[in-house]
């Protein structure tokens, strides 16, 4: 896996919770589980414990994510340092299930599932790749949907760093809104005065 596919890890855990809407989805061992996917092995780790430690934990990684949408690279980038510090990463050298043309592993870096817990592997690993996508693409490819009530997080990785959409149906919505707010203002102007 591409380091920064990692970063992805974030975007789920702080897309767990729904603030404007009052939606938590992080309320058992199988949803931090399901944060990880089907093919970890730090997922058998988890327990009741690691609940509210990724609680704690999205809560400071939204906080990169709005400071990084806000323009404030300096302040997302303190808050996702604090995190590394804290959800050190032990990186490998693997060469599983990809062969070269000749027979030979393809040698890449994985993030090691070694914590002691669930919730310290899952941190370690999104911030991890939260940070590599930051160091490459920049902090103003980190956002949160300009979409009324959504405050998901997202990535951008289009071309022209237009993402302001968490996803199509956001953007959708938000387009659809201000048409109607457009035509409705129209109408307003061209209505006689009474």
């Amino acid at each position: 896996m591409e380091l920064a596919a990692y970063a992805n890890f974030a975007v789920r855990l702080v897309n767990s919770e729904e603030p404007e809407r009052g939606t938590d989805s992080l309320t058992s061992v199988e949803a931090v589980r399901t944060l990880f996917g089907p093919s970890s092995q730090a997922a058998r780790l988890a327990d009741e414990a690691d609940l509210p430690r990724l609680r704690a934990v999205r809560t400071r990684l939204r906080g990169v994510f709005e400071a990084a949408a806000e323009g404030d690279e300096i302040r997302g980038v303190d808050l996702l340092n604090s995190l590394m510090i804290e959800y050190p990463v032990s990186p490998l050298v693997s060469g599983h299930d990809y062969l070269d043309d000749a027979g030979r592993p393809r040698w890449h870096l994985h993030l090691a599932d070694n914590a002691p817990t669930a919730a310290a592997n899952f941190t370690a690993v999104a911030c991890m790749g939260l940070a590599i996508h930051l160091t490459e693409l920049g902090a103003d490819r980190l956002g949160i949907c300009q979409a009324t009530p959504c405050r998901n997080a997202y990535l951008d990785t289009s071309t022209n760093r237009s993402r302001r959409y968490c996803s199509d149906r956001c953007a959708t919505r938000a387009n659809v809104a201000a048409y109607r707010a457009r035509k409705r203002e129209e109408a307003r102007r061209a209505a006689p005065a009474a």
